[in-house]
């Protein structure tokens, strides 16, 4: 396999695809930055990385990326399925419609971009498809139900399709970043849904808790263990360039030390160290 690899990376507008992005540019790799607005890859693109509109929504703009990029290159080594967002807030006041977009973006979007990928790379012998997920793909906390239920969705199609292709050379790796200083927290708490009376409080203190944990001052124990997007790019970097790339690769002590819990830990502690820990109703 030649040491330069053609890497499609979706959600690059900012934070961890952005950092990606550049940390493998200048790696040597031929990137491939992608998002919706390709206006918001500007930056991107001065450093000389090649920029595309992507909509993982949408079939027909799926189908065009990949096929441009294999007219262009004749092949894609990597596929880092960056693209995603965070619905937060209590599951019984979340619109229907609203969890189906959650799992269109963070779950669909990314197998639909597998299957368009995985024929090349099994032709080749060779790949790497790397899957943005998180700690609350491993312990979904209160007011995470329906982002944590679609990094849960990744973890097992990921676990999965990391035996079926592995017998035609396709390496497939999961990162579980804890907290990471992006502009997350601020668009997933900007507008909780919800109005009820019983949950009033909860929302407050959801609002609350991501701000101190994600905010400037970051008062909260958690928030003094938050990585930047550069940590999670890194552990990304990693996967690609592994000759056996590991299955997960957390990211920050707060991920490493939720996954151990998670497998330590009877429901009913792991429940009551959550309630300790984070807000609740």
């Amino acid at each position: 396999m030649p040491p330069t690899r053609v890497v499609l990376i979706t959600g690059c507008s900012s934070g961890i695809g952005a950092a990606t992005a550049l940390r493998l540019h200048r790696a040597g790799h031929l990137v491939y930055a992608s998002a919706r607005r390709v206006d918001e890859l500007a930056g991107l693109a001065a450093a000389g990385i090649a920029t595309l509109h992507l909509d993982v929504t949408d079939e027909a703009s799926m189908q065009a990326v990949v096929k441009r990029i294999a007219e262009e290159r004749g092949r894609i080594d990597a596929l880092v399925n960056n693209a995603g967002y965070g619905v937060i807030g209590a599951l019984e006041e979340v619109p229907p419609a609203a969890v189906r977009s959650q799992f269109e973006t963070n779950v669909f979007g990314a197998v639909r971009l597998i299957q368009l990928v995985l024929p090349g790379m099994r032709a080749a012998g060779w790949g790497r498809i790397v899957n943005l997920s998180s700690v609350l793909g491993q312990v979904a906390v209160p007011g995470s139900a329906v982002y944590g239920a679609s990094k849960y969705a990744l973890e097992g199609v990921s676990d999965a399709l990391r035996v079926e292709v592995a017998r035609f050379g396709v390496h497939v790796s999961l990162i579980e970043p804890g907290p990471v200083r992006t502009a997350f927290a601020a668009r997933a708490t900007a507008e909780l849904p919800g109005d009820s009376a019983a949950y009033e409080d909860f929302r407050d203190r959801l609002a609350d808790w991501f701000a101190a944990v994600y905010g400037p001052a970051r008062p909260n124990p958690l928030g003094r263990f938050t990585v930047d997007s550069e940590a999670v790019a890194a552990a990304v970097d990693r996967a690609i360039r592994a000759r056996r790339p590991r299955a997960r690769y957390p990211v920050g002590l707060p991920a490493r030390g939720l996954s151990l819990l998670r497998r330590m830990l009877p429901g009913r502690l792991l429940d009551g160290f959550v309630r300790a820990q984070f807000p609740a109703p």
